[in-house]
């Protein structure tokens, strides 16, 4: 697997003169053989092999200019879950929702165009990712990545080592789902554990806190030395301003430097949850400047679903709002939905 960094690119696309060369080209493509899964069913140690840690060429961007871009070819949806109530809650879940089996997810997934899956462990199941991990295996290497949810101070190396191994390529930190107040010392504290945890194998610590609390933890981040990636558009609070300039919304212009420094990746993903407004209107400057910031190299497009608390909302207006927002740069489609995905999750293209 790569665990590499993505890169920014200056690349632009360019208008084609020749059909026939475009067409062979996108024709080259190949999809990535399906990898050998190592069964883990009980998720206990199956190897004690050290990942090797490697330095690789990002994913090259595609160059091609769209009349009308659409969802590209092997794109990745980087945050979803499953839920099967055959799985026991957490003790303290906040909440409880209805069943979203992995053959449900890979319907909806086939329903909007996309192929490849990151399943995200949600708050309701704690630290038990048996739910997860079985619908990984389910899905296979090959096609999808876990970010799982681990005590740092209990969980071995050996057992990231067997999750690895599976497909596993991240930990999340969750503390907008809990609704428990937690102290910005204690979320450095853990940014720390799981950074440490995580650097032998090139994981990414996925992160989900307020925005404000972003310029508490811009400091820290870059000296971490792992990749970090900030759920749902850094969770702006659209509610402490009525300006159209983002960078007067508490902890942006934090979020915008990590971004522009190439310190974290950010997910567009799961607008319901942010915005005042039905059409997310409010959301838009926020989106787009994260757009523009970074993007063709760090910026990953997700569709959250099931939409847990939102269920039966219809994601595909917002799949349409973002390729609007591309407006007729296919590199920058292909970046947000395949491209920077490849680079976050290590994932290796065959070409």
């Amino acid at each position: 697997m790569r665990q590499d960094d993505a890169h920014t690119s200056g690349a632009q696309p360019f208008f084609h003169q020749d059909t026939k060369a475009v067409a062979l080209r996108l024709l080259s493509v190949l999809r990535p053989p399906s990898q050998r899964q190592t069964s883990v069913k009980k998720y206990t140690v199956t190897t004690t092999t050290t990942p090797t840690t490697t330095k690789t060429t990002p994913t090259p961007h595609r160059p091609v200019t769209l009349s009308s871009p659409q969802i590209p070819k092997d794109a990745w949806d980087s945050h979803m879950h499953v839920i099967d109530n055959r799985y026991p809650f957490a003790p303290d879940a906040a909440y409880r929702p209805n069943t979203f089996t992995v053959h449900d997810a890979q319907r909806f997934e086939a329903g909007v165009g996309i192929r490849n899956i990151v399943l995200v462990q949600p708050s309701i199941y704690g630290h038990d990712n048996s739910c997860m991990l079985d619908a990984l295996q389910t899905l296979g290497s090959h096609r999808a990545r876990a970010v799982v949810a681990f005590d740092p101070e209990t969980t071995s190396h050996e057992q990231l080592l067997a999750w690895h191994e599976i497909g596993v390529r991240g930990v999340r930190l969750n503390i907008c789902s809990h609704g428990k107040q937690v102290e910005p010392e204690d979320i450095e504290r853990l940014l720390r554990q799981y950074a440490d945890a995580v650097r032998p194998l090139n994981w990414v610590v996925q992160v989900y806190i307020p925005m404000a609390l972003i310029s508490q933890l811009e400091p820290i981040m870059p000296t971490l030395n792992v990749r970090f990636c900030i759920d749902h558009l850094g969770r702006p609070d659209l509610d402490d301003t009525a300006t159209c300039d983002p960078y007067q919304i508490p902890g942006f212009a934090s979020l915008a430097r990590l971004l522009q420094g190439g310190h974290v990746f950010v997910k567009l993903s799961a607008p319901y949850r942010l915005s005042r407004l039905d059409d997310q209107r409010d959301l838009e400057p926020v989106a787009k400047e994260v757009i523009r910031l970074g993007g063709k190299s760090r910026v990953v497009f997700a569709t959250d679903w099931p939409h847990t608390r939102y269920e039966g909302l219809d994601i595909r207006p917002w799949i349409d709002k973002v390729i609007k927002w591309c407006g007729n740069d296919g590199v920058l489609v292909d970046r947000l939905f395949r491209g920077n995905a490849e680079d976050l999750w290590s994932v290796t293209r065959h070409v």
